[in-house]
């Protein structure tokens, strides 16, 4: 099972990440968020660094232009598309760099509706829960809700994944829908403070997983 530890600010932890054998690194590019790289760390120093994970910016709303000034000066290989970006803005980001739309899903959506047109537009989805504002909540993603829907394309699994959650992760393997399921996203739970990650509980999470 493949990982994504998001929310990361600090290049020591991002390397540390790379020897566990965590596939991916997010990087948050929403000003508003507590965890907003540029706060943190410039594109020079994260270049410097050599990292063996898979770098992803984290977007809300950007512009394209910015976008790729950030794909750009930090050397991310993928980027996330986490606000109410259309078909259309995917596809053009896409076209240049891989991309993963994330959809917040509330009790009462239809998912098989939300996801229908973006799928030649991105190359994964994500799903998380729907909370005020943008970004991650940190909130428990209703897992059931995918359960009989057709995703038919790779997808991330989000939405307030905590330590603990090992076992009901493979548990979700065994159905159908799990068959497109590329990776899990995880963040805040696992946290020490914010933007901090407390690395004993990403390793015993990985161990148990995997």
């Amino acid at each position: 099972m493949r990982i994504k530890v998001c929310g990361m600010t600090d290049l020591q932890q991002m390397h540390q990440l790379g020897m566990l054998g965590v596939e991916f690194a997010g990087m948050i590019f929403y000003h508003k968020s507590p965890r907003f790289i540029l706060r943190y760390l410039t594109g020079e120093m994260v270049k410097r660094a050599k990292l063996k994970v898979y770098k992803v910016g984290v977007f809300v709303n950007a512009s394209y232009d910015e976008i790729m000034n950030h794909v750009e000066n930090f050397g991310l290989d993928m980027v996330q598309l986490h606000g109410d970006e259309s078909p259309r803005f995917c596809e053009q980001v896409s076209s240049y760099i891989q991309t993963i739309k994330a959809f917040r899903i509330a009790e009462d959506d239809n998912i098989q509706w939300k996801i229908k047109d973006y799928y030649d537009s991105c190359d994964m989805y994500m799903f998380d829960t729907m909370g005020v504002g943008y970004g991650g909540t940190g909130k428990k993603f209703d897992w059931n809700m995918l359960k009989d829907v057709n995703i038919g394309k790779p997808f991330f699994l989000s939405g307030g994944i905590e330590p603990t959650d090992a076992a009901a992760v493979k548990e979700f393997a065994k159905e159908p829908v799990a068959k497109d399921l590329f990776a899990l996203d995880v963040n805040s739970r696992f946290e020490e403070s914010q933007g901090v990650k407390d690395m004993g509980l990403v390793k015993k999470f990985l161990s148990e997983l995997r």
